[in-house]
């Protein structure tokens, strides 16, 4: 135990896999697909082989993976109720009848990377056995099935242990000599707990990490989601970069709970929360409007942008949200920016927000190029003191992208990081 703890402290145990420079994208089951295990009597839908390899083949078929979804990703409720007599985990026998690693390689084949669902607690979530006592044998184990990306949960566990146990999982995970995704659950149930997440060292050991509750299929969930975010952006932005990521929980666009104009909310708030864009929907069925929000590969590029700063919220007032995210390119330590007008209204009629470049943070001299991402409309370039207009339906949300122009003029020195996230003053908006 000392020689485990004396790794534990030391540099070594730090990730260091190079991987998910911008938020990782796939698909995953849970959302949809919850822990239906009845093949029995829903053999379509329930958590199988047939299952993840049909999914796998239409991320491909059906231009998501062309458009950056890569993971395809298993959730809580694919193992046996026991481990093997040798102590290995093992899939449920009747519903992966192949084995994992020969799913693995069905989605490898596919051009994807393949994910899996742990807990560090004696068992998953819904009662499946979890890694306590066995972290090394499961890492090797998990290495050994050619999984790229490995989720770990939390339930049944203690909180102030995962300050430890979360580093050590990390650690054998690392040192199999795969490269393997590591999705924390770590500070959501430490703050569950009441205990100040380490996000120092959350940091330095997972790529991902969950803050908050599970999402639903509501609008409501999806609201309480980006309330946290907004409400705790202080402490939250931060912690986000290339390589590790504040994980707001699936899209679930193209579901059940969502309208039209919520499914697009999702969809640009993520892009400017630097969010994991990891879908759960039935990708069978899901219809062409809703495959079009999650295809929008100019709101993807937005989420992908290689600088990785994580947006904030910047003006909050009867409903109307701003929120900004610095992008690139930059032009002489300006940077470009993505731009969400979110409408938090219900009063049934589009919201108008006119608000001038400028008082948003915008200012580089040479002006902006002005794109609507939804619309698909170039507003050309406007300066800082140009005032936009935008109409945003309820519940709706109008996402620009402001790309920072060439100027030969450098009028006083700047420091970008000084005006990355600008607070507006709401008393200068003019709003309907």
């Amino acid at each position: 135990m000392m020689i485990l703890l004396l790794l534990l402290a030391g540099p070594v145990l730090s990730l260091d896999n190079g991987l998910v420079r911008t938020p990782p994208m796939g698909w995953l089951a849970w959302e949809r697909f919850r822990c239906n295990t009845d093949c029995k009597n829903d053999p379509e839908n329930c958590i199988s082989d047939r299952l993840f390899r049909t999914m796998a083949d239409l991320v491909v078929s059906e231009g998501y993976a062309a458009a950056g979804y890569e993971y395809i990703n298993i959730d809580d409720c694919w193992l046996d109720k026991e481990r093997s007599y040798t102590g290995q985990l093992q899939p449920d026998p009747v519903r992966f009848p192949n084995g994992i690693k020969d799913l693995a390689n069905y989605v490898h084949s596919k051009g994807l990377k393949f994910g899996i669902y742990e807990d560090y607690g004696n068992y998953t979530c819904a009662g499946y056995p979890g890694i306590l006592g066995s972290l090394e044998l499961d890492a090797l184990t998990f290495a050994a099935w050619d999984v790229d990306y490995v989720k770990l949960d939390g339930c049944y566990a203690h909180p102030r242990e995962m300050d430890i146990g979360y580093p050590e999982f990390g650690f054998y995970l690392n040192r199999t000599g795969r490269p393997m995704v590591y999705s924390c659950s770590w500070p959501v149930y430490q703050i569950y707990a009441g205990i100040q997440p380490n996000f120092t060292s959350i940091i330095d050991n997972c790529n991902l990490w969950r803050n908050f509750d599970d999402i639903q299929d509501s609008w409501s969930s999806l609201e309480s989601i980006i309330d946290y975010y907004g409400n705790n952006q202080d402490t939250i932005v931060p912690n986000a970069g290339p390589g590790h990521w504040n994980d707001p929980d699936m899209l679930i666009i193209g579901n059940f709970g969502l309208s039209y104009e919520q499914s697009k909310t999702q969809m640009a708030m993520w892009a400017i929360l630097a969010a994991p864009l990891l879908m759960s929907v039935d990708l069978r069925s899901i219809r062409p409007e809703y495959k079009a929000i999650l295809q929008n590969r100019k709101i993807i590029a937005v989420d992908q942008d290689p600088l990785g700063i994580q947006g904030r919220r910047i003006y909050k007032h009867k409903g109307i949200e701003i929120w900004a995210r610095p992008i690139s390119p930059l032009f002489q330590n300006y940077f470009s920016y993505a731009i969400a007008f979110l409408n938090r209204r219900t009063d049934g009629t589009p919201s108008d927000v006119a608000v001038t470049l400028q008082e948003m943070g915008l200012i580089a001299p040479g002006g902006y190029r002005i794109e609507d991402l939804y619309e698909d409309v170039d507003y050309g370039v406007l300066t800082p003191q140009t005032k936009i207009k935008v109409k945003v339906n309820p519940s709706g949300v109008v996402i620009l992208r402001a790309n920072v122009q060439a100027s030969y003029v450098q009028t006083t020195p700047y420091d970008p990081f000084r005006q990355v996230f600008p607070t507006v003053d709401r008393t200068t908006f003019k709003k309907k």
